[in-house]
């Protein structure tokens, strides 16, 4: 057992350190990243566990975690966008998504806490690797960080594409993929609003 969890290991390791787990003609334009680094759920979990100095950046807003759940190895949670819940859009009928302006100073500041080097892995997570994920990534590159992923898959994964579900995110993603999450959220990782 631990001879074949050392050789998955060795494995993923060439996979995730010879070059980026997708190659960019993978990628669709709009998951792209400054730096070109994505891995899967499987691949983040497995680097976190290969790389002590890995660390975990959620982006979704609080109210989605609270209701899809957790990755409990989460180092930092940090939102990208939230749900304006003072401006209903009638023709959308949703809520908007704004910028959560204080992103770049809340990560930095999560990210300085935690003594993380320039060259130490960050894995950036949304819902499903992409509007979210990658923009984030891109501001923590600009701080200067050269190890930044996008997880491809995110939390919640793919939407099945046919059968009763069809629409449902079951697809992959952290929480489909056996990792460890929870509804629980750690209160030393939770997000708070800028006073």
């Amino acid at each position: 057992m631990k001879m074949t969890h050392s050789l998955a290991g060795s494995l993923l390791a060439a996979t995730l350190f010879s070059g980026p787990a997708l190659a960019e003609e993978d990628v669709p334009a709009y998951r792209e990243t400054q730096l070109g680094l994505y891995v899967t759920a499987s691949e983040a979990y497995e680097l976190m566990q290969d790389k002590e100095r890995a660390v975990l950046i959620d982006v979704r807003d609080p109210i989605e975690i609270k209701f899809t759940g957790f990755a409990e190895p989460t180092d930092i949670h940090v939102p990208w966008v939230l749900a304006d819940r003072r401006n209903f859009d009638e023709e959308a009928k949703t809520w908007p998504m704004v910028r959560n302006v204080d992103f770049e100073t809340q990560v930095r500041d999560e990210l300085e806490a935690l003594n993380v080097a320039e060259d130490d892995p960050i894995i950036v997570m949304c819902r499903s690797g992409a509007t979210r994920s990658a923009p984030g990534a891109d501001i923590i590159t600009e701080m200067g960080f050269s190890q930044v992923y996008s997880m491809t898959d995110g939390f919640e994964g793919g939407k099945l594409e046919e059968g009763d579900s069809k629409g449902v995110r079951a697809v992959n993603g952290w929480r489909n993929s056996g990792l460890p999450w929870s509804y629980e959220i750690d209160p030393d990782v939770a997000w708070r609003a800028a006073e």
